[in-house]
């Protein structure tokens, strides 16, 4: 009896999900769903649906790059470094072809490429060195609120507040010295544009690999499912590998429905122009918000926007995917130190993201993939930033992870 117990499979408890959230976020994302096909089309609504479905992939996978890298850093565990880099080289395989193709089925389709220069090193060093702080990037912001974090929908306030004054001062960022866009397949051609992605990729993936092996003698491998049968699909947790695929098809997807790859934190700038200029704040009037496509966005109903739908389908589909789970649960004390670095955090990161052309989705993921080299300067910056977040977290009473 005693052997057949050791072989049996140490299941988590079964989820009792929490009733009401996982009506509400349903509902939420049919009647969504129905009210963006009826008043804009069929194409956003499947852009909102879409964003569903990350939600529910960021939330089982618990895949953030913040946890991902300050793990690295200070555990030297890798595997969510690792998990990170092969969910972007599958997408370059795919994405690259697809944009040298310029369009599929009448869709245009255009990579998410930005100028390489001062603007870039500055905004991903603020925003890595912010994450760290706020708790969450980009998509882990938005994931972590779906679930019910009352902490970081202070730092989602506070992303937003950064994010509109990167675009009051975005224009004079842009008149600092950089060489331009650089794209890999234009500069190199396809092959060796892929070649080069998945290259860089398997390198950080190497160095993080040879790095936890010193430290522990041993790589972290992924647990097997908690839950019996296929009943981890719809109540979690899912292995990051299996949630970083999800995320690289619907990321494919995406660029299929919209015509550009995933991004997140454009929304949060148009979010916060829409509010100032409901309260009276001139935001028409600033340089960023009279280029053409940034009035319209401004002038336009949200639910226009590609990147806003997603947002909201991917707070929604986090939300569903932790009720489901039985962990939807909104705590609203704040200790004042978590508070601050949630202002800091969230502050920093809108600024740095609208300086350097997006954040861990749409600059580093989205950027790498369609083959720009804006997104590996990002990266590095990035990361450098990130180191100085981990450390200056205790100064906030932050505990992040112990070290090992």
């Amino acid at each position: 009896m005693s052997d057949v117990a050791l072989d049996r499979p140490s299941y988590l408890p079964a989820a009792v999900s929490d009733r009401a959230p996982t009506w509400v976020t349903a509902l939420g994302l049919v009647i969504g769903f129905i009210a963006i096909w009826y008043l804009v089309d069929l194409r956003q609504a499947a852009l909102f649906a879409i964003g569903g479905g990350l939600g529910a992939a960021l939330y089982h996978g618990s895949f953030g790059f913040t946890g991902g890298w300050r793990r690295m850093v200070v555990e030297k565990r890798g595997r969510g470094m690792r998990a990170q880099m092969l969910m972007i080289g599958v997408t370059a395989i795919v994405m690259m072809p697809l944009l040298a193709a310029g369009n599929l089925g009448g869709q245009p389709l255009v990579g998410m490429t930005g100028p390489v220069g001062v603007s870039v090193i500055l905004g991903s060093l603020i925003f890595g060195f912010g994450m760290q702080l706020g708790g969450g990037c980009g998509s882990g912001t938005l994931f972590t609120v779906g679930g019910g974090s009352a902490r970081m929908l202070v730092t989602l306030a506070f992303f937003i507040v950064g994010a509109l004054l990167g675009t009051a001062h975005l224009p004079w960022w842009l008149n600092q010295p950089n060489i331009g866009v650089v794209d890999l397949r234009l500069n190199f051609g396809l092959p060796a544009a892929i070649g080069l992605t998945i290259i860089g990729l398997a390198a950080v993936a190497i160095v993080t690999a040879v790095i936890e092996k010193r430290a522990h003698g041993n790589l972290e491998t992924e647990p097997e499912p908690r839950r019996p049968g296929w009943s981890w699909l719809l109540y979690g947790p899912w292995p990051l590998v299996g949630a970083g695929l999800v995320l690289a098809l619907l990321n494919i997807a995406t660029l299929l429905t919209a015509g550009h790859p995933w991004t997140i934190t454009y929304g949060f700038g148009l979010w916060g122009a829409k509010i100032a200029d409901a309260v009276g704040i001139p935001v028409a009037t600033w340089e960023f918000w009279t280029w053409p496509a940034q009035a319209q966005a401004l002038n336009s109903s949200v639910l226009l926007d590609t990147t806003s739908v997603m947002d909201f389908g991917i707070i929604l589909g986090a939300g569903l995917a932790a009720a489901l789970a039985g962990k939807f649960a909104p705590k609203a004390k704040l200790p004042l130190g978590s508070l601050l670095a949630a202002v800091v955090g969230g502050l920093l990161m809108g600024y740095g993201a609208r300086l350097s052309f997006g954040c861990n989705i749409g600059a580093l993921f989205s950027g790498i993939a369609s083959g720009s080299l804006h997104g590996w300067l990002w990266f590095a910056c990035a990361f450098v930033g990130s180191l100085a977040g981990i450390w200056a977290r205790p100064l906030f009473g932050l505990d992040g992870f112990a070290k090992k």
